[in-house]
């Protein structure tokens, strides 16, 4: 397995020793899960997520009764029941999707959405799986980042099998959790500050600076347009460091 990984610091500052903008150890293992077209374990503080991507030579039917051209993407993300504390009984045992986790898998769609030209992909979809095998806060964020790097070898491995002869990847997409906790903005938020943050907002952003998604929610409070400016920018440094980390992971 292929390793890049973003050293861990020991700065003073936060219940782990963070300063409020530096991010948790970040790792990459690609190829995880051999079977998949392309994978790789996020292993970002103590949340870890795999993401798998896998190829089916066909589109939804939607697309061929509309005439849509190019392929699609599309994702599914859950939480294995030995990912938190307590044990999370699976959405089949409920006979559903729960709320959070549809609401997730369909941001991690559209974050993949706008890093693929979908018409140079051809008529084919591509299926994103991400399972998180242990949550400690920013398990989206890091389904979303994770994901692109998956993605990238995905379609590194279309090249080279002859079934793509231009790569229809966009700009790099990477996704981080920033916070007001106790009136300080903070990035990557682990699961205690992000269930006692004030505000707690989620960025999607690519290699061009440009955004993708923004959510962002008061928790019981309101934040002012100095407070979003503050965040929106710890946020960007953030996403930069893990363009570069996905890199190293690519490279």
């Amino acid at each position: 397995m292929l390793e890049s990984s973003i050293a861990e610091g020991t700065p003073a500052g936060r219940a782990d020793g963070r300063q409020p903008g530096e991010l948790r150890p970040l790792r990459f293992q690609n190829h995880f899960a051999p079977h998949a077209t392309g994978s790789t374990l996020v292993e970002w503080g103590n949340t870890r997520v795999i993401c798998g991507v896998t190829v089916e030579e066909t589109v939804p039917r939607w697309m061929k009764e509309q005439g849509v051209v190019g392929g699609w993407i599309t994702a599914e993300y859950s939480m294995l029941p030995y990912s938190t504390l307590q044990r999370k009984a699976r959405d089949i045992s409920k006979g559903k999707i729960d709320g959070r986790s549809q609401e997730i898998q369909r941001l991690i769609g559209r974050a993949m959405r706008a890093a693929l030209d979908l018409e140079k992909l051809g008529a084919r979809t591509i299926w994103v799986d991400c399972d998180v095998l242990q949550a400690d806060g920013g398990t989206r964020t890091a389904a979303i980042t994770g994901s692109w790097v998956a993605l990238a070898l995905a379609i590194r491995a279309l090249q080279t099998a002859g079934k793509l002869s231009e790569s229809p990847l966009l700009a790099p997409v990477a996704a981080v959790s920033v916070g007001i906790v106790k009136g300080q903005v903070l990035a990557d938020l682990c699961y205690t500050e992000d269930a006692g943050a004030e505000v707690d907002m989620n960025l999607v952003m690519n290699a061009a600076g440009q955004f993708i998604e923004l959510q962002g929610t008061g928790e019981e409070s309101t934040f002012s347009a100095d407070q979003l400016a503050g965040l929106l920018t710890v946020g960007k440094t953030a996403i930069r460091q893990l363009l570069a980390a996905q890199q190293a992971a690519l490279a």
